[in-house]
Order: C-alpha cells, then sequence, then structure tokens
C-alpha cells in the first residue's frame, strides 16, 4: 500500500478561511493525499464568523509532507505566538515542501525559513519579507526550491495546482482544475494595484492606511529592523 502524502495546515484564530480552503479544495482530489488542518491544542479556530473544529493538535504531529501555511490578519498575532512558531519550525524541519498563501509567507520568514529566498505575500505586505533577509516577488506562485508560496488570497488555488503538478504531473493538475470548473474570469479588472483604478487603489489604501500602519510596525517589531 502506498504511503499517504501528509499535508499539514496549520490554523490560528484570525486566519483567512480562503487561504487554506481554496488549496484544501484542490489538494483533496490528489490521490493518496492525506490533509490535516491542526492548531495549538486542536482548540477551535474563529475565522470571519466561521469555526473550525475538530482539528488535531500541531503538538501531537509527528511531520509532513507538506507543510501549507495560510495567511490571515491574525498572522502578526501567529508571528508573536511562540509555541506556534516552535510547531511551525519543527514540522517544517522535516517537511519535503514548505509552503504558504498570502501573509502566510511572513510566518515562514518569522520561523527563519526565507532568508535569502524568493517568496511572494499579499501586495500589501510583499516588501515587507525583506524585512527577514527574503526576495519580495510580485507573482501569483513563487517557488525557489522546496519553498512555494502563493501571493494574495486567491492565488491559493494557483498555488495548489502547481504543487499538484509537482507531487503528481500536470496532467493531474489539469483534470484536477477541470473537474473544479476553474476558469477564472473576474468580473472586474482590479486584483492588483497595477492594474486596476488609480481611484479604486487610493481608497482602499485610505480606508486600510490606520490598519495598515499598526500592522506594519508590528512586523517591524518582530523583525527587529527600525520602522
Amino acid at each position: 500500500m502506498k504511503k499517504p502524502l501528509n499535508i499539514v495546515f496549520p490554523l490560528y484564530p484570525g486566519v483567512t478561511q480562503l487561504d487554506f480552503t481554496g488549496p484544501w479544495q484542490v489538494l483533496a482530489r490528489l490521490p493518496d493525499a492525506q490533509l490535516i488542518a491542526a492548531s495549538i491544542g486542536g482548540k477551535t479556530v474563529e475565522s470571519e464568523g466561521l469555526h473550525f473544529s475538530s482539528l488535531q493538535s500541531l503538538e501531537n504531529l509527528t511531520g509532513c509532507d507538506v507543510l501549507c501555511v495560510p495567511g490571515g490578519g491574525g498572522c502578526t498575532d501567529a508571528m508573536q505566538d511562540a509555541d506556534f512558531m516552535e510547531q511551525i519550525k519543527r514540522l517544517a524541519s522535516k517537511a519535503t515542501y514548505i509552503t504558504s498563501v498570502c501573509t502566510g509567507s511572513l510566518i515562514l520568514a518569522t520561523a527563519g525559513l526565507l532568508k535569502g529566498k524568493r517568496a511572494g505575500c499579499h501586495w500589501m505586505y510583499l516588501d515587507t519579507l525583506a524585512w527577514f533577509g527574503a526576495v519580495p516577488v510580485s507573482e501569483r506562485v513563487v517557488r525557489d526550491g522546496n519553498i512555494i508560496s502563493g501571493g494574495g488570497v486567491t492565488a491559493g488555488i494557483d498555488f495548489a495546482l502547481t504543487l499538484v503538478a509537482e507531487l503528481a504531473d500536470e496532467a493531474m493538475a489539469q483534470r484536477i482544475q477541470l473537474g473544479l470548473e476553474y476558469a477564472p474570469a473576474p468580473t472586474f479588472n482590479a486584483g492588483h494595484p497595477d492594474v486596476a483604478p488609480p481611484e479604486i487603489v487610493n481608497q482602499l489604501m485610505s480606508n486600510m492606511a490606520a490598519l495598515r500602519e499598526q500592522r506594519r510596525q508590528v512586523i517591524a517589531e518582530i523583525s527587529q529592523i527600525s520602522f
């Protein structure tokens, strides 16, 4: 019997659910894959009104083939959680692939896993990866050796299909894509500041200014740079 491919998603309060449910939907269709959602102590995790329960305990996992760290508004708290970060480092040390979606790459960076490595992140915090010695790359999916990272939230699906092609082959990835009818056709061309109308970018940046500044300050303190 073929050994199951263990894929672990470490969850934390304030995680963006689509950062892991998008990849989960794709990877769940990969034959022989065993997906595991886990948190510190197996505690229920809340995400924008959704509650994820019956989680496994991160501390009890002996290892994984793929570590997939999602991002979210709670990532800065997770970055400062010694217990959580200890488990990230431990699992990453044994993983064949170390991966992330959105600001999950900041968690990997905090763990010291991205020094000198190319990585993606949500565009609003992409530049902060450099504070940890990483090389920020503005692409949907970024690969550097065994490290694969997705950009913002919805890039998680592209990331997962890329990972399937790596773990199996491109034909498998395409079959899963077809089965999910993943044929992006955005209603508006406003998914990135490079293409969104300037007034929309300005409005969002204005609405997010206080929170963005606060989070960047916390990230700076974690990375120990002058902000």
